[in-house]
């Protein structure tokens, strides 16, 4: 028996439908060297807004950042990049990526109103929500007439064996030894650096580590950032934070956005640059800045309730990233020579 017309008409329509109901949603998978705590609930936001599920990749504090650009990479020449955006918690890296090709282009409207020292004049990356390199200091065991105001006060030998550092080979502090070796030369900066070990400085697994180590006590100060030092300072420890070299004349403290970046070839392009749009907008920076990591908001249009000094209070340190990043490999190869030889 012949079907009806108006039925075939019917099933056209309805087969459309029901296999739209049978696919998988939308999805967009995200590699983050911010904190979980801190860039998680912006992400879950982000996926009840928008309908779009958010897959994340977290690395361990030590490694992070140079761990996640290392899989980046080993998916990219493998032919399969999982990671849709890379959600940096600095910017070499980024920089890294981008140099050798890896990164999408992609002129985010969002991202109009940042600064141009944020932007990628090619689009292939975009800079958001700071953080500064800072010291974190124990109030219990460094009088206010005693506190540091340098990082050469790492190196001073009436606090040897007193103060630390993360390790400088991953995350921020792989990022300020870098930046010191393209403000400075590769001379001065290595010797900044055997100064450091020569006067015992702690090598903690993190800047988090760091932060601990002075709040509990162990460390008379430490370098660490803004966010580390901010949750400390938040439970009420006995601890203030020094921003570094920061009178006019000086190196002056160096401060590092956050950077996001799409992956070439990835799999999910149209839901990748939507997260990008929804990350750089206000609100997300303001959240981000009163929330607990304190971030340092660098669109001009956030109002937020800034916990933490801002680049208009500071006097922050000149440096080329692009010259930082080809400086990496030198560095991080005296590093290694230097921290991790037996």
């Amino acid at each position: 028996m012949a079907i009806p017309s108006v039925l075939l008409r019917r099933a056209r329509w309805l087969l459309p439908l029901l296999l739209a109901g049978c696919a998988d949603p939308p999805t967009v998978t995200v590699y983050s060297a911010l904190d979980s705590e801190f860039s998680e609930p912006v992400l879950d936001d982000f996926q009840r807004e928008t309908g779009i599920r958010v897959r994340t990749r977290f690395d361990t504090e030590s490694t992070k950042t140079v761990g996640l650009v290392q899989t980046i990479l080993a998916e990219v020449d493998a032919g399969h990049p999982r990671c849709d955006v890379f959600w940096n918690n600095e910017i070499l890296n980024t920089l890294r990526l981008a140099d050798r090709g890896h990164l999408d282009v992609y002129f985010s409207p969002a991202h109009r109103d940042y600064p141009d020292a944020f932007r990628a004049a090619d689009g292939t990356w975009h800079g958001f929500a700071g953080r500064a390199r800072v010291l974190i200091v124990n109030t219990d065991r460094v009088a206010r007439d005693r506190m540091p105001a340098s990082i050469h006060d790492l190196s001073a030998q009436r606090w040897r064996g007193q103060v630390g550092i993360a390790k400088p080979l991953f995350g921020t502090t792989a990022t300020h030894a870098a930046c010191l070796f393209a403000v400075w030369g590769d001379e001065q900066a290595k010797a900044f650096f055997r100064a450091l070990k020569q006067n015992d400085v702690a090598i903690e697994s993190g800047n988090k580590q760091v932060a601990l180590r002075v709040a509990s006590g162990r460390l008379a100060f430490g370098l660490t950032d803004t966010d580390d030092a901010m949750i400390e300072k938040s439970k009420g420890m006995p601890v203030e934070i020094v921003y570094p070299d920061s009178v006019p004349g000086e190196l002056g403290t160096l401060l590092i956005p956050n950077t996001l970046a799409v992956i070439k070839g990835c799999q999910h392009p149209d839901e990748a640059r939507r997260l990008v749009d929804h990350l750089l907008t206000p609100e997300v920076e303001q959240r981000l800045a009163e929330g607990p990591s304190a971030q340092i908001p660098l669109n001009p249009k956030v109002t937020a309730d800034i916990q933490v000094k801002t680049p208009a209070e500071l006097q922050t340190m000149q440096v080329d990233f692009r010259e930082a990043a080809a400086k990496w490999d030198v560095t991080a190869e005296f590093l290694r020579d230097e921290f991790l030889a037996p």
